[in-house]
């Protein structure tokens, strides 16, 4: 039996977007793993999902495949919903909303709602 993800309605949209990028600083919001902070992994833009690194932690029991490949038990993330994330602002280090700033010549970035840093610059 196939799960269905919460916001599987992204799929039908466009261009979906999330509100994180892999590599940010997040902290959870929500759920078992609530208060972690961790990096970005992976994001999932049509799901509405990020994997975050030691949240979210699964166990997998795996069969030796290859020859030389050892099966047994191994640890590993699962994605989470991105509307359980927050962003952690690098300068002031709080969980915060994007704001956007435009810059002198029209790009656009994100900002700390918080003490308005830039957070892609």
């Amino acid at each position: 039996m196939q799960r269905s993800f919460k916001r599987s309605d992204r799929k039908d949209q466009v261009n979906p977007k999330l509100h994180v990028r892999r590599d940010d600083t997040v902290v959870v919001i929500s759920g078992e793993s609530k208060g972690k902070h961790g990096k970005v992994l992976k994001a999932f833009p049509k799901l509405g999902r990020v994997i975050v690194e030691s949240v979210a932690v699964v166990t997998k029991h795996q069969k030796a495949r290859a020859q030389g490949q050892p099966g047994g038990i191994i640890h590993k993330e699962s994605a989470i919903d991105a509307s359980n994330v927050l962003l952690v602002c690098p300068k002031c280090g709080k969980a915060t909303r994007n704001a956007h700033k435009f810059s002198a010549d029209g790009s656009k970035s994100r900002a700390c709602k918080k003490c308005g840093a830039l957070i892609d610059a």
